[in-house]
């Protein structure tokens, strides 16, 4: 095991530093996902209750629709969140070879740059997949208005 002096040590926790900071992005926007799934899931159980109690074809058609729009915005932010994990990993790993290069004094440099675009690609699928939730929740909204004003100029 090669001995590092003080200074390389220091030098080689600042580079590990940045990484640490896209973490914690990461884990906050991870935490907000997790917060949206669970209204989405309790969401679908209160319309999935409701379906089979309402009385009116049209309310029922209205429920079910927003059932259907619920499961996918779940499965989207699934696939998000799953994507978003993944890319904590890739940097933690990034963080584990930047420590690993600068102790051992190998060069994988490569490996790190490689990983470390990995993690930003996850990344931005997983932010575009939170945009295409986020799309299909105001699609709701919308849809939810105009249904209750078709429904209840039936009535």
């Amino acid at each position: 095991m090669p001995m590092i002096t003080a200074n390389e040590l220091a030098q080689i926790i600042s580079l590990a530093v940045a990484p640490v900071f896209l973490l914690a992005g990461i884990a906050g926007f991870l935490n907000v996902m997790s917060g949206r799934l669970g209204r989405i899931i309790d969401r679908a159980r209160i319309v999935g209750s409701m379906v089979s109690r309402l009385n009116n074809p049209d309310q029922q058609d209205i429920a079910r629709r927003e059932l259907r729009i619920l499961w996918r915005r779940v499965s989207v932010t699934h696939q998000s969140i799953a994507l978003c994990t993944c890319s904590a990993l890739l940097v933690c790993t990034v963080i584990v070879g930047l420590f690993v290069e600068g102790f051992w004094a190998l060069d994988i440099s490569a490996l790190i740059v490689g990983l470390f675009v990995m993690a930003l690609v996850l990344l931005i699928v997983s932010l575009l997949l939170f945009l295409t939730e986020i799309q299909l929740a105001t699609r709701t909204l919308r849809m939810g208005r105009e249904t209750a004003i078709e429904v209840a100029s039936r009535d």
